[in-house]
């Protein structure tokens, strides 16, 4: 008997530059001999793309709520599963209620599932999976209540630290639960058990070390610099990297940051870095495909990732971009916080630094600049780390055989 090897993937955005992760992802799936259809609940259009997303274009597919197909879906299930139909949808009501945003969001969920759910039995797909764990991994659950097909999810950061809204229902009705550490993993067993935890797997996301190699450029940099990979959000801890960049400045010591990624705080970063006079040092250049971040991290002398928990509990899980940077042989300095630590040990493959800490980024900052042999030691030992625990095609290797196992079935 052949094994499915069908694939359904349920994301909230597609294509979303910042989400290499998922991206890649599919693409090594596809390279495994998987056949996998995107389903998004929204489409993402941006003005910067990874190249690669237009193998994926025939294989992705948009719908709107509010359109004919998601509508004719709504009265295929109501029709021919009219009990399970029902209660699917108060249950999804019933979870979210606290919540207007959540309930609103969960509704929209909910329609576009049955579509999906049609679509997905149609197509002879045999396991479905989301990432987030969220309104993607709600849609999932709706699709196996639907049509029986099995799901599963992976697991994040804020989808888990903060949006709980079904969490416990959407785990114990996944065939498996992916979460990218084991931070994470840990996290689950406090709210809900180790019994339901046992279902979580920790599968690290993972990079292309072929993509991410070892670096000579910045050796050849005059000015010594930094980069930071994130979006431009509250988590990502940028006020606390420019204010570092301030006091070095004050101290007399020359610099370069480097900020790739945009979002909602650039205006009121742009604003900060004119205040401490660093419009000709700290750089924000948006956002940029995966070949630009290389040749930009090439450039570069080390990584720097301030990340923090915001008052709302919103923090990183473990941020693919410590990744690149130590397949390329970078020093990294970030906060220790979530899973991070997991990646980046201090002393050994980078610096960690408590978090909303300037002063104390700011010192770490400068040990790597008068240091480079230290330096050039952590990169060395972090690349190990990267080959060991975070290679994608491994990684995916893992992923997939617990897709086969569940299709299997």
């Amino acid at each position: 008997m052949t094994t499915n090897r069908k694939l359904a993937y349920l994301v909230s955005r597609f294509p979303k530059i910042s989400e290499t992760f998922i991206l890649y992802e599919i693409l090594e799936l596809r390279r495994l001999g998987f056949e996998v259809d995107i389903f998004p609940l929204v489409r993402e259009r941006e003005d910067v793309q990874h190249p690669e997303v237009a193998s994926l274009t025939s294989r992705t597919h948009y719908y709107s709520a509010l359109s004919a197909p998601v509508i004719l879906a709504q009265l295929f299930w109501i029709t021919r599963r009219p009990t399970r139909y029902l209660a699917t949808l108060w249950s999804v009501i019933y979870g979210n209620i606290s919540s207007p945003k959540f309930l609103i969001r969960g509704i929209v969920a909910f329609l576009l599932a049955g579509l999906f759910a049609k679509e997905i039995k149609r197509s002879g797909i045999g396991h479905v999976h989301a990432h987030w764990a969220t309104h993607p991994a709600l849609a999932a659950y709706v699709v196996h209540r639907l049509t029986g097909l099995p799901y599963s999810f992976t697991a994040h950061a804020h989808d888990i630290y903060v949006e709980q809204a079904m969490l416990r229902e959407k785990i114990a009705d996944a065939d498996f639960v992916v979460t990218i550490s084991e931070f994470n993993r840990r996290f689950l067993a406090g709210l809900y058990g180790e019994a339901l935890a046992k279902k979580v797997d920790v599968i690290h996301c993972g990079i292309d070390l072929d993509v991410f190699q070892p670096r000579e450029g910045a050796q050849k940099a005059e000015t010594f610099t930094i980069i930071c990979v994130a979006s431009l959000e509250e988590k990502k801890g940028h006020k606390y990297l420019i204010e570092a960049c301030a006091q070095l400045a004050e101290r007399g010591i020359a610099l370069n940051c480097l900020l790739v990624g945009d979002g909602d705080l650039r205006a009121e970063l742009e604003a900060m870095i004119q205040g401490h006079g660093l419009s000709e040092h700290v750089k924000p250049l948006g956002r940029q495909p995966r070949h630009r971040v290389g040749e930009l991290l090439a450039q570069s002398h080390a990584l720097v990732l301030p990340s923090i928990v915001t008052s709302k509990g919103k923090m990183e899980g473990i941020p693919v971009a410590l990744m690149e940077a130590l397949a390329m042989q970078m020093p990294v300095i970030a906060t220790d916080i979530s899973g991070v630590s997991e990646l980046v040990e201090h002393n050994v493959t980078g610096l960690l630094v408590p978090e909303k800490d300037a002063s104390a980024l700011a010192t770490a900052i400068d040990v790597i600049r008068q240091d480079p042999a230290a330096a050039a030691t952590f990169g060395r030992r972090g690349r190990e780390k990267v080959i060991a625990e975070f290679d994608l095609h491994a990684n995916t290797e893992a992923l997939s055989q617990r897709f086969l196992t569940s299709a299997s079935r």
